[in-house]
């Protein structure tokens, strides 16, 4: 069975965006995986399928109702479904790759995707949803981050990769950023490729990747470095 991300969103026709190119849309097409996205205004309440209301309390802005929120995911979901679910949201835990990891082991995903103000407390207690974070700053919605941790899981998959190890040297794999990478010319604009890269000496390649890594984590990222030690 393929890997399966079902996505709830009030803006569909964003999908699948770019997962339908490059890698993820390749591995889509070969059905290494497979996308469904949810018009959350079917379960809409009326004539017009309203799906917000006022935050109560006061405030401004408009809230994701629990009720039509909560019909929408049962309605995407058959019992015991063993996907994690996920609401994006500015408030929630930062996305790592270790997540994508995670995620990428299991049979798939389904993701909400936030507006408004935001989403009934209610139902993400109700409906075990866990709020994740790309970062921190706000956007518009949440289909984007919903993009970003789909193709974060999907390039992860067997067989979407060219190579099985183009993954595991990237950035965050091991708790560090990415060395620097060369390709001809061997000299460019009175810049060289380093010398030990050209040596054929792959112990000292690996111990040259190894303390650039470090060194860049340390000047870019003191909090991973910090973190890793």
């Amino acid at each position: 069975m393929s890997w399966r991300a079902t996505i709830l969103t009030l803006y569909p026709d964003m999908f699948p965006g770019p997962l339908g190119t490059s890698l993820s849309g390749d591995a889509l097409a070969r059905g290494l995986w497979s996308l469904d996205v949810r018009q959350i205004r079917e379960h809409g309440i009326g004539r017009h399928a309203k799906v917000d209301d006022t935050p109560a309390g006061g405030g401004p802005g408009m809230v994701l109702r629990a009720d039509v929120l909560a019909a929408a995911i049962d309605a995407a979901t058959v019992t015991n479904d063993p996907r994690p679910r996920l609401l994006m949201s500015p408030r929630g835990r930062p996305f790592t790759q270790a997540d994508a990891r995670l995620l990428a082991t299991g049979p798939g995903v389904l993701i909400v995707c936030g507006r408004f103000e935001g989403v009934d407390e209610r139902v993400i207690a109700a409906r075990g949803l866990t709020e994740v974070s790309i970062g921190d700053y706000i956007l518009s919605g949440g289909e984007i981050p919903a993009m970003v941790v789909a193709d974060a899981c999907v390039r992860l998959l067997p067989g979407v990769m060219g190579a099985e190890a183009s993954g595991e040297d990237e950035s965050f794999e091991k708790g560090l950023l990415e060395y620097p990478h060369y390709t001809r010319p061997r000299e460019w604009e009175g810049q060289a490729i380093p010398d030990v890269l050209l040596s054929g000496d792959h112990g000292a390649i690996a111990r040259w990747r190894r303390a650039e890594a470090e060194r860049i984590t340390r000047e870019r990222r003191p909090d991973l470095f910090t973190a890793g030690e």
